[in-house]
This record gives structure tokens, sequence and C-alpha cells, in this order.
């Protein structure tokens, strides 16, 4: 059996449009081209893929090659796209998972470093939450990642730093007056007095309270800015270290609980030790405090 890619392709394109005329608006080529690599194709595999010529419904066959034509076509896909991807890391690319709070407060100095050095080296930052970072690097999307941790969590990758869990609230708001007012520590228990917009960092901070504002929370968001927005909006209160509010505008307040305190790290980690090369190994050795 002689199957080539653009039989497979073809076949592919033409299920999911119904049509012939579809399917080669979608390649860019005729219909009649169309129908005759579909033929081939039908010879190749010795059965008809199509109940009638309007090409609308799949035999049985025709549904279990489809199934193979996608996962063929999506292997060849990803082989490109690495093919590609590591042509342009030779030529200089790194790529950067990130959780929000690293973009905002450990990149722009790491970047400004590194472009002083490699100005046309490309840069591409993802703005995502730990998980999210993790699948990147697991599936090739990433060079390097920066995840946060708890401290005392098992080891993952390298430490670049620590710092303190707080509240951020809107400026004036009950949380703000509350803790102005306290007459003695103030813990996470001022978090009832408005609603929590939950975001990953809240799993970190261990407290009742937290836990419980969690599970009501109606209200999420993963983007430091996004959670700053709504902050300052009025929609509720969030937790997020202090080097991801230190330099924010105005309409914002941030304090750390005295009565419990709570920590998180920020961790780089990549696929395998020696995995870096060139560009993104100098970036790598850059994200350090």
């Amino acid at each position: 059996m002689s199957v080539k890619l653009e039989m497979l392709r073809t076949f592919a394109t033409v299920a999911a449009q119904g049509t012939l005329s579809g399917a080669a608006m979608l390649l860019g080529r005729t219909a009649p081209a169309i129908s005759m690599t579909l033929a081939q194709f039908e010879q190749e595999v010795g059965a008809p893929l199509f109940e009638t010529d309007r090409k609308s419904r799949l035999t049985p066959l025709g549904q279990l090659v489809l199934e193979e034509a996608h996962r063929a076509i999506e292997a060849f896909d990803k082989s490109v796209d690495a093919i590609r991807r590591h042509t342009l890391s030779t030529a200089g690319i790194v790529r950067i998972a990130a959780v929000p709070s690293a973009t905002v407060a450990l990149l722009p100095d790491v970047i400004d470093a590194f472009r002083k050095a490699r100005p046309n080296v490309r840069i591409e930052i993802s703005d995502v939450d730990s998980a999210a970072v993790r699948a990147r690097l697991h599936r090739d999307e990433a060079d390097i990642g920066i995840v946060s941790a708890r401290p005392g969590d098992p080891l993952e990758g390298e430490r670049i730093f620590s710092d303190d869990l707080g509240i951020v609230c809107a400026a004036g708001g009950a949380i703000h007056r509350a803790h102005l007012d306290a007459a003695g520590p103030s813990d996470w228990g001022l978090l009832r007095l408005e609603p929590l917009i939950l975001n990953p960092l809240c799993e970190l901070v261990e407290d009742e309270t937290v836990d419980a504002l969690g599970v009501a929370s109606v209200l999420e968001a993963r983007n430091t800015t996004a959670i700053l927005s709504f902050v300052r909006r009025g929609f509720g209160a969030s937790i997020l270290p202090f080097d991801a509010v230190r330099n924010q505008p105005d309409g914002v307040e941030f304090f750390v609980p005295s009565g419990s305190l709570s920590q998180r790290e920020l961790r780089k980690i990549k696929q395998e030790p020696d995995t870096l090369r060139g560009p993104a190994l100098e970036f790598w050795r850059l994200l350090n405090r």
C-alpha cells in the first residue's frame, strides 16, 4: 500500500467539510483534483470511505481510517514544528513559561540584562499557572519554566527566591480599614470582610479561613494584572506576593498578616538536566537573585 500524507490530509479535510468544493477551498486546490486524490486513496485502501458521492457520510471503514488519519497528521505536524523550533533555536530563541507573578516581578530585569548581551535573540513568554508551566515543558513548548511552590515542598528545579504572601485589597475598602484600625496583629481572617478573588497562590496559604473562602469563591483569576484590576474595581480581595504588587498604580493596598506568615518560592525548571544550549542556557543562568 502506497499511502501518502497528502491523501490522508485531503481525506480528513473532505470528511470535515462534507463536500469536495469546501475541501478544495481550504486546501487551495480544485474540486476535480481533490476528487482524484480521494479516488487514489480509496484504491490504495481497497474499499469505499464514503457512503455516497456527496461525501457527507463515512462508511464504518472510513470512520476508522479518519481516526488513523488524524493521528498520523498530528504526529507529522508535531515533528515539523519540532524541526522548525530547533532551527529557530539555533538562530536564537528562548521560550519561557512562567507564573504571572514572575512575569511581573522577576522577568523584566532578567530580560533587560539578557537583551544587553543578546539583543537579537527572540524571547517568547507564556503567562500561565504552575500546572500549565509543567505541561508546556512536557510538551516541548517551552525551554524554561518558572513555577510557584510552598517552601518545604519536595524540591523541584532550582530555587530563585522566596517572598511573603499577603492580602491585596482595595484602598479604603473594608479590609484596608480594618487593617488600619486593628489594635493587635492582623490575620487571614480579615479576608472574611470581602469576597475572595481566588487564584492558585491561595492554595499555598495554610489557613482554615482561606480554605473555606476558596470553596465559596465565585470569582477566580490566574493573571496578576486581572486580579489587581478586579481588586481596584471593588470585586473583592485576593492573595499575592509582595513582588507582584510593589510597582502597581494607586488604588490597591497590600499587607502581610502578622499573625500567620505564609511564603511562596519561585523555582526555575527545565525538561532534563542538560537540555539547555546557547541563548536558553544563558537566560537560565540569569534567573537568580
